[in-house]
């Protein structure tokens, strides 16, 4: 049968509910909500899976029915209707999901080629991001910035948290994670007098941030110098040595923080930093030894890949992923993100459950 896996979920879903309602379990918060987060994960399987099997049996008392009453006719087909929307949806629940789903974020952006243009431009892809998190009732945090003399970012980095619970799939990795690779914009730059278009482009970077109990690092791997803040121009911005910079040495990774006056501040920024890269390296190699099958056919583990255009001229932008287009930049770039998202989760999930099809 298409969903006999779901039998076994339901006596998971069960037992977890048992668990659940013994207080023992609960002296143990950390289990707790271990537990819990995977009931809520099932629940919804369960619920559309009882559903999808009640509208089964009644779509045959309704055809049973139709041999004597005409009218029931009518019914059989909306039942057949109702059927056929929760076969898909329940597809859809049973698609492989990303264990960092449910994640909070850390994410960079930084100006590439372009110059100015492109730190200004960078500048506009950080409010994009504030925006959208703004709408949909996220937190975020600057973690470190690094500002450009015409009011851009050279680079940035931004904590992105969750507030409370939420719907499965509607975590921050879980939306912000085809975020990652190349940003391209062509414009007139405030720069140029001509009224040219250029094409200048950032690079966003998101990876979901660790805890410290998920990445182990050793004290003896990290090389930890301490420098002076430095503004726009290279000017001196604090009389201290409360800038910081971790070198990983095992893997070469270097994060700098100087956004705070604090070099204990700047310490801890730039390990969250480290710890999530560490974390997105060790899962972007365990995806690479993953099967086709649970490997996600959106994302792609080569940051450096072009993943969307922002044409002011037109006000129009293009995700070349995934062939989406709107004409709304303007939108967009003020925090309406959820429709170019969107098109990239429904393509990720229509390429893992063909891949889920095939391997079966």
């Amino acid at each position: 049968m298409m969903f006999e896996a779901v039998e076994e979920l339901i006596g998971e879903h069960a037992d977890l509910e048992k668990q659940l309602a013994d207080p023992a379990v609960h002296a143990d918060q950390a289990n707790a909500r271990k537990l819990n987060k995977r009931y809520a994960e099932l629940t919804p399987i369960v619920a559309t899976y009882r559903s999808w099997r009640q509208t089964g049996d009644d779509i045959g008392t309704a055809r049973e029915l139709a041999l004597d009453d005409p009218d029931f006719a009518a019914e059989v087909k909306d039942l057949e209707k109702q059927r056929a929307e929760l076969t898909e949806r329940l597809r859809l629940l049973l698609v492989p999901r990303d264990p960092s789903d449910d994640k909070d974020v850390i994410l960079e952006v930084k100006a590439g080629e372009g110059g100015e243009e492109s730190a200004l431009f960078a500048g506009d892809l950080l409010r994009m991001y504030l925006r959208y998190a703004e709408r949909v009732g996220w937190k975020t945090e600057i973690l470190d910035a690094n500002e450009s003399d015409l009011g851009g970012y050279k680079d940035v980095q931004v904590a992105v948290k969750a507030r409370g619970s939420h719907e499965p799939g509607q975590g921050v990795w879980a939306r912000l994670k085809y975020e990652g690779g190349v940003h391209r914009v062509q414009r007139v730059p405030a720069t140029e007098s001509q009224g040219r278009i250029h094409t200048s482009a950032a690079g966003v970077l998101v990876t979901p941030e660790a805890e410290e109990v998920e990445v182990e690092i050793n004290p003896n791997d990290l090389r930890i110098d301490v420098y002076r803040s430095s503004g726009p121009g290279g000017q001196s911005v604090n009389t201290t040595d409360s800038a910081v910079r971790i070198t990983h040495l095992p893997s070469g990774l270097v994060v700098s923080c100087q956004n705070e006056k604090s070099q204990l501040q700047n310490k801890e920024s730039a390990m969250r930093i480290l710890r999530s890269r560490l974390l997105a390296a060790a899962q972007e190699e365990a995806e690479r030894e993953a099967s086709d099958a649970r490997r996600s056919q959106v994302r792609t583990v080569d940051r450096s890949e072009r993943i969307r255009t922002y044409n002011f001229p037109e006000n129009r932008i293009s995700d070349h992923r995934v062939g989406f287009k709107a004409y709304n930049l303007d939108q967009v770039l003020d925090g309406d993100l959820d429709a170019m998202i969107q098109a990239c989760v429904d393509a990720d999930s229509a390429a893992k459950l063909a891949a889920a099809g095939d391997a079966a």
